[in-house]
């Protein structure tokens, strides 16, 4: 199936026509930090977009306090041209949306509201979302670089209906009555929620990760600090926008912009801050854990790298096992945690496997993402392109055997076309590092038990996958694998009950699901003598 049915089969709708060439044009105020506010055209879709471009804190967007002329400046990484730019926080702002949010914390959000008003506000955020879907998407597309298309029915459509998952559960949110002495007392518990929330997201799913950390939060009554990466923050801003125009509280929500080396670590040493979430790097995630240990040992949850693998058994429909191990790599431009990096292949069907497999990933159109044939976009950022292809580059060296790909694009654009590599071994770089890219390492296996031992074989353990029509292997090998998301006869699609996470390297605590509810709420023990004596002294 090819990629474009793929995406009509899941969604059923028509997709949008867009030209296969975008033409925008910024024209920026922000030197005057009188608008804070970027207004670009986006002439495919013919539309003027006024962008906030300030820090957003109790409900405003303003200026920087300390340090007004910062700012970080935002590139379309399928023109290398630049967009806009924005304030740049400093750690100064962070202590101030840190203020902001305990504040409403303590005011007018926290225990102050209930379940019921809680789930009001976040239902009308994701109609607000839902009305401003194509806007967001055009705007996504520009920053990151992913297809128009599927920004819109993927990543928001996905993210309204996390929004909506989560206003459900924020009036039913509910502790334990114990039994301890049914004729003299009794305990019970409350899930309060956990206060100021330090909430870093990437630049892979910049909506999609925003949606994740807001929505439990909100709905167990947390506030917020958001530091969305500096390399997408233009879609967490329309968001920023969309809080205040829902009715939420000042302060609950605020949003940062700035370098992960300013605004993340501020966050995380914060000693006013009660959690942070983290999505990123293992070797960030590290630094994030440590810091806020040596702070006030906040609550962390981490979801991190991954080095996933995708096992083929030879019973399995081997056409539907090539869509879903070419979705699992491709997807994003690979940019994806739980990409599907290492494929292993019963060597029974190993050569024509990978033959099909080939075939099928040329049909895959890395594009523009406005234009309507592109089913992945470019690479994030420069950075990121060349990271890329020193793997690529690698691989070859090394000894792994190029099966597709391998050619760099002549022009503008961190462009990438998916790249297959055959005849590894476990030594590489390319099957040991997380590339994030769309960079496929393919090897074989002889027997059940080996195959297992190779998908275990990394320090990461976030998803994995395994392709078979044999009913009891399935349930031996998905319990085997050693991975906090296990995919059978598909791969990398998740659903917002269902909770996501990692084991070794790959993070902490889960997001997604009734799970993600605890990493927000402390749990309170409270013990009720209503008959009892206490003679004294002892």
């Amino acid at each position: 199936m090819a990629a474009k049915s793929i995406y009509t089969k899941l969604f059923g709708r028509a997709l949008l026509s867009f030209s296969s060439r975008t033409l925008y044009h910024s024209s920026h105020t922000l030197s005057t930090m009188a608008s804070l506010s970027a207004h670009i055209l986006i002439r495919a879709a013919n539309r003027e977009l006024e962008i906030p471009t300030g820090l957003f804190i109790n409900n405003e967007f303003v200026p920087s306090a300390d340090s007004p002329n910062d700012l970080i400046h935002l590139v379309n990484p399928a023109t290398e041209e630049t967009i806009c730019s924005v304030v740049a926080g400093s750690v100064k702002d962070i202590d101030i949306a840190v203020a902001a949010a305990r504040k409403a914390f303590n005011t007018t959000w926290g225990k102050n509201v209930t379940g019921f008003e809680r789930s009001k506000l976040l239902n009308k955020l994701a109609d607000l979302m839902e009305r401003d879907q194509d806007i967001l998407a055009e705007v996504e597309s520009l920053n990151n670089g992913k297809p128009f298309k599927i920004a819109r029915d993927f990543d928001i459509g996905d993210s309204i209906q996390c929004l909506r998952y989560y206003a459900g559960w924020a009036d039913k949110i509910t502790g334990q009555t114990i039994e301890v002495d049914n004729k003299t007392k009794l305990a019970f518990t409350r899930h309060d929620p956990i206060g100021v929330c330090g909430q870093i997201i990437p630049w892979n799913y910049p909506i999609n990760m925003w949606a994740w950390k807001v929505a439990p939060a909100l709905a167990c009554g947390c506030t917020i600090v958001m530091k969305p990466s500096e390399l997408t923050p233009l879609t967490a801003l329309m968001l920023s926008k969309l809080i205040a125009e829902a009715g939420f509280p000042p302060g609950v929500v605020n949003t940062i912009p700035s370098l992960g080396s300013v605004g993340g670590v501020a966050l995380s040493t914060h000693m006013d801050v009660d959690k942070v979430a983290f999505t990123g790097s293992t070797v960030t995630g590290r630094k994030v854990m440590e810091a806020a240990a040596k702070s006030n040992l906040k609550k962390v949850s981490l979801e991190l790298g991954g080095k996933s693998p995708q096992l083929v058994f030879e019973s399995a429909d081997l056409e539907q096992a090539a869509n879903w191990a070419c979705l699992g790599i491709l997807y994003n431009t690979g940019q994806d945690c739980t990409a599907g990096s290492r494929l292993y292949v019963q060597d029974t069907i190993y050569d024509k496997f990978v033959s099909l497999l080939v075939s099928k990933a040329k049909e895959l159109v890395i594009g523009d993402g406005f234009d309507e044939k592109s089913g992945g976009g470019p690479l994030v950022s420069k950075t990121q392109f060349d990271k890329v292809w020193r793997y690529i580059e690698s691989g070859s060296a090394q000894g792994a055997k190029l099966a597709l790909g391998g050619q760099k694009r002549p022009g503008k654009g961190f462009f990438v076309d998916p790249t297959i590599f055959t005849d590894i071994n476990a030594n590489m770089d390319i099957v040991r590092d997380e590339i994030f890219g769309p960079v496929l390492a393919v090897g074989r296996f002889k027997t059940e038990e080996e195959a297992i031992s190779l998908a275990n074989d990394t320090s990461y353990g976030l998803g994995a996958g395994l392709h078979s029509n044999d009913a009891n292997q399935c349930m031996r090998v998905s319990s085997a694998l050693e991975a906090g998301t296990v995919w059978i006869n598909q791969y990398n699609l998740l659903n917002n009950n269902v909770p996501f996470g990692g084991k070794k390297q790959s993070g902490i605590g889960r997001e997604l699901g009734s799970y993600a509810l605890d990493e927000y709420t402390s749990v309170k023990a409270i013990h009720w003598n209503f008959g009892e004596k206490l003679d004294w002294p002892l």
